[in-house]
This record gives C-alpha cells, sequence and structure tokens, in this order.
C-alpha cells in the first residue's frame, strides 16, 4: 500500500526522515515519479486513486494472498479495507445496517459517517468494537480527513 499526501494535509513522523538523505547528493523524487515506479512494479495487481492535489494512494495485491481487499466510495468517504471483520452481522444490527448487503470496508464508511453525525465520539470507541484480522484506510474527500487502523 501506497499513500502520498501534501504537506498541509498530513506531517511525516521525523523518524521517517532519513538523514543519509541529506548527505546522498540526490534530489528527492516528486509523488509523481513514485507513483509511477510503485505501479510500474506492480503493473497486474496495482490500482490508484487521486484525491486532487492532496492526495495519492495506491494498492498492489500481494502474491498468494488469501486476505480480501475491498474498495468502497460513498458520498465523498472511500475507503480500502484488507481482510474480514469477524462480527460484522453483530456490527450491522448495531449500527443499523440490516438489510443492507455490507461490506467491511461500506461498514467503515457508514460506521464512520454515523459517528460523525451523532456527535464527537472518540475512534476508540468505533475500533473496540472491531474482532478479526483487518486493515483499512478511509479517507473524507471534501475536508481531507483521514482514519487508519489495523489488527492483523
Amino acid at each position: 500500500m501506497l499513500a502520498i499526501f501534501q504537506k498541509a494535509f498530513a506531517h511525516p513522523p521525523e523518524k521517517l526522515n532519513s538523514p543519509a538523505s541529506h548527505f546522498s547528493g540526490k534530489t528527492p523524487k516528486l509523488p509523481g515519479e513514485t507513483l509511477s515506479d510503485f505501479l510500474s512494479l506492480h503493473k497486474d495487481t496495482a490500482f490508484s486513486m487521486n484525491f486532487g492535489a492532496a492526495a495519492v494512494l495506491a494498492y498492489s495485491r500481494p502474491n498468494n494472498s488469501l486476505r480480501q481487499r475491498l474498495f468502497c466510495g460513498i458520498d465523498g468517504v472511500y475507503c480500502m479495507f484488507l481482510g474480514t471483520l469477524s462480527n460484522l452481522c453483530t456490527l450491522n444490527r448495531q449500527y443499523g445496517l440490516m438489510g443492507k448487503n455490507t461490506s467491511e470496508a461500506m461498514f467503515v464508511i457508514e460506521a464512520y459517517r454515523t459517528l460523525r453525525d451523532l456527535g464527537p465520539y472518540p475512534a476508540y470507541q468505533f475500533l473496540r468494537g472491531l474482532k478479526g484480522s483487518f486493515a483499512f484506510f478511509c479517507v473524507r474527500y471534501s475536508n481531507l480527513l483521514c482514519f487508519l487502523s489495523f489488527e492483523l
């Protein structure tokens, strides 16, 4: 998985800045070059999605991976989901999503929207209810809010 963000949107941790890069004399790659390299290395299994100039997400399926991969977009909120939630049916009932054919990616978006609309609940209240082996990245395009979690 590759995520590139404009600095105004997300700031990388200081530990990701290698001191060696300051002394190498090489200029860092532009985001477009990094994305092109990623896509060319994974020609048959990769996809990418741009959010204007603010962000780009790319994903490549690993060889022989048994984990399901899902992508969903609803009303300007997009989610990439890897793995499964073992309690998806229970969560659908809890969030009032019964009667809908809801995948894990759709559930994450709907739960995010429910929590956003009902009040300022902390993310841990949502995350502690998730059971399974999963990773997801969710981004809301209108205000470029991102939400990332994993339990693999």
